[in-house]
């Protein structure tokens, strides 16, 4: 099997102690061809890229300059040209104005980005799949995003995007960022520092539109920080402890540290006195309603649009959608998929002094169905696709890639790549509580899987049999092999012990056990295949069912599986797990109760309920749980890689693994990535990795279409 896979060896181990951060006028060509330069004269740049960087000494940043920077290093005067169709996609974005020169749509100092391996052109459409509205579609959000910062294609070097610069104090309290003069929203309205104040202080901060409080990754140690804005450039995080990952976590999140106060906060009490009276006339019932019908109660970036909601209600206000600072404006939302098209404000060049994004427009396709998704990559129907395939999907993909004139390779996956299942122990059915709760259940669980038969069916041997260690071994240097193998042997006979031990026997004699009350043990699997293999699902019912356990199958769609795991109806929940040293750096979410987001698995929701509520509702966690608490709290106070980083991070996977919340199966399988041969500049992939945002490190924006 492993010889229809073609394997690219090209990630080196990603260990947290080589994570590498370092801090420390325009032109435009009209549509009647004009051209002007910055400083004036009518010199133009030499077209650097990484290939051949034509003797031009690179920036502080890889892969990248400022504009006064690259003029320096390269001895020119760049001149800039706007995409020949910007006018009539700016025309599409409903609520633009007529555009301003380019001159004036650029920041002072765009981000010049050095194209891989050739300069390109403006045009073409990126298609591409995703399952539904809210399912699948982070892969091509990836495409079109923005953040504050991101980390460059080796995975391990923070850079700036939206942001032009940034510094630590010494004991990492205090980050200042510094932002881009003259950077616009996508309607040509000023981003400025008061946009990152926003949506923190009066967003997040809100307790109406948060009634739950920020979401625990932007706290620090569970308190808030404090966000100023200095002057229009300069914004300055105050923490209430260090936290050196807050870079990485706006580095990596699919949440944008900014929001366009001049648009929402038209419908925000705090911002405008008149809120509630601009609501009403909008024909909202409040304020909140109407910001929400923009904002979309999340920060998750792909929740339904106002044109997908009520597209008439949409149009017929000043805006249908909301500005973004990303490179792509959505101008089409329906059932069947969207439509995005180049943003004429979009803050980047390339060193020619092109406009990026060369790719004019995205259109965006949901299929649900596994079969049809293969059938137009297959067909070549599609430009690119990393998300929800699997190592399953390579054979018949390989085998169509002449005919389809594309290519996909199977690469490493790193972060949230392993499939895991969790047994409900706050399920709602008191009896299975019971069951599930009990540690020798879930041994036994983890001790029926044939983890290294499921590596060679499910993923042809190009992944690791594991058991779930929170962190991905591949980007920390602290997880041992005992941790690595805890529990992870193929033991059918121990794990029948165990659950002989609990008293699950049969006891009407049909061939499978039953619960301790003696009437009948069925645990309900549901699963997305967004999520994870189905093969593999059905092996993993196949195991527990040789140990006597009756599992059923059923598959759902990505909505469905997410609302009942929210709501804690599911027996077993199961998806994609373990994080990379990045993501847990940023973040607590995966190590408190529920264990992780609404789009992650998750678990021990009556737990998390009785902390929210300081113990008015829900169920007290075990001491374990509060034990972690503070452990993750304190990881985040040190810098990667140290000693004392890694000492601490050794304690919490014992502690993850005492209790055996979370079961594992292989970990870092190769998976594809699926591009079309006439996509140009799309590199080598380092690693597939959700946690690093898809495609965001190979800067999207420098594809193009031959």
């Amino acid at each position: 099997m492993k010889s229809l896979v073609r394997t690219q060896n090209v990630i080196a181990t990603l260990l947290a102690s080589s994570l590498t951060i370092i801090s420390c006028s325009p032109t435009e060509t009209t549509s009647s061809g004009e051209t002007t330069t910055a400083g004036g004269s009518e010199s133009s740049c030499p077209a650097v890229t990484v290939a051949d960087a034509q003797g031009v000494d690179a920036g502080k940043y890889p892969q990248q300059y400022d504009l006064t920077e690259y003029q320096d290093a390269a001895g020119c005067e760049m001149t800039f040209s706007a995409n020949p169709e910007i006018e009539t996609f700016n025309g599409q974005i409903d609520g633009n104005a007529e555009l301003p020169p380019l001159e004036e749509r650029l920041p002072a100092e765009p981000l010049v980005v050095v194209p891989y391996e050739e300069i390109g052109n403006h045009g073409g459409v990126l298609t591409g799949l995703s399952k539904a509205t809210e399912s699948g579609t982070s892969d091509l959000l990836s495409v079109r995003h923005v953040n504050l910062f991101r980390y460059s294609d080796d995975l391990q070097t923070i850079v700036p995007n939206i942001a032009r610069d940034f510094e630590w104090n010494d004991d990492y309290t205090v980050l200042t960022v510094y932002l881009r003069e003259g950077h616009k929203w996508s309607n040509g309205e000023p981003f400025t520092a008061e946009d990152v104040a926003f949506w923190h202080n009066d967003v997040l901060g809100n307790d109406t539109l948060y009634s739950e409080g920020i979401p625990d990754r932007f706290l620090i140690g569970g308190e808030p920080m404090q966000v100023e804005a200095v002057d229009e450039t300069t914004v300055v995080f105050t923490l209430p402890q260090a936290k050196p990952g807050l870079v990485a976590l706006f580095a990596i999140d699919y949440a944008q540290p900014f929001l366009p106060m001049h648009f929402l906060g038209q419908y925000h009490p705090d911002v405008n006195p008149d809120a509630e009276t601009n609501a009403t006339e909008a024909g909202f019932a409040s304020w909140d309603e109407a910001f929400n019908f923009y904002y979309g109660s999340s920060d998750w970036k792909d929740v339904p649009s106002p044109l997908l909601k009520d597209a008439a209600k949409a149009e017929s206000l000043d805006r249908a959608v909301m500005p973004t600072l990303e490179s792509h404006i959505l101008i089409s939302d329906t059932a069947e998929g969207r439509q995005l098209v180049a943003n004429p404000y979009f803050h980047q060049v390339d060193t020619t002094g092109q406009q990026l994004p060369y790719i004019s427009e995205i259109d965006e396709l949901y299929v649900p169905e596994t079969e049809v998704q293969n059938l137009k990559l297959s067909n070549g129907e599609v430009v690119y696709k990393s998300q929800a395939v699997f190592g399953e999907d390579l054979p018949v993909l390989q085998q169509n890639e002449a005919e389809g004139d594309y290519t996909v390779d199977a690469v490493p996956t790193v972060g949230e790549s392993m499939v895991a299942y969790s047994f409900n122990v706050n399920h709602k059915d008191e009896g299975l509580r019971e069951i599930f709760g009990d540690l020798r259940f879930r041994e036994a669980a983890s001790q029926a899987l044939n983890r290294e038969e499921i590596n060679e069916l499910v993923y042809f041997g190009l992944g690791t049999p594991a058991q779930y260690t929170a962190f991905d071994p591949n980007t920390v240097d602290f997880v041992t092999d005992e941790q690595r193998n805890y529990l992870a042997d193929y033991n059918p006979d121990r794990a029948n012990e165990l659950l002989d031990e609990m008293g699950l026997v049969d006891a009407n004699g049909d061939g499978t056990r039953d619960r301790l009350d003696g009437s009948p043990l069925v645990i309900n699997l549901q699963f997305a295949s967004q999520g994870g293999p189905v093969k593999l699902h059905e092996l993993f019912a196949q195991y527990l069912d040789d140990v006597g356990l009756n599992v059923q199958l059923r598959e759902v769609t990505s909505d469905e599986y997410r609302a009942s795991q929210a709501a804690n109806d599911l027996d077993v929940m199961t998806w994609t797990k373990a994080y990379t040293s990045a993501f847990v750096a940023g973040s607590r979410e995966p190590l408190i109760p529920p264990f992780g987001d609404y789009f992650s698995l998750t678990n021990g929701h009556l737990w998390a309920k009785y902390i929210e509520t300081d113990g008015a509702e829900g169920l007290e966690p075990p001491a374990w749980v509060t034990e972690l608490d503070a452990k993750s709290t304190e990881y985040q106070t040190y810098t990667l890689g140290t000693p004392e980083s890694s000492e601490l991070g050794r304690e919490i996977v014992d502690l993850v693994q005492s209790d055996l919340m979370f079961i594992g199966t292989v970990g870092n399988p190769a998976e594809p990535v699926y591009h079309r041969n006439d996509l140009v500049n799309f590199p080598t992939f380092t690693a597939k990795s959700y946690d690093y945002y898809w495609a965001y490190p190979y800067r999207p924006t420098q594809w193009f279409l031959r």
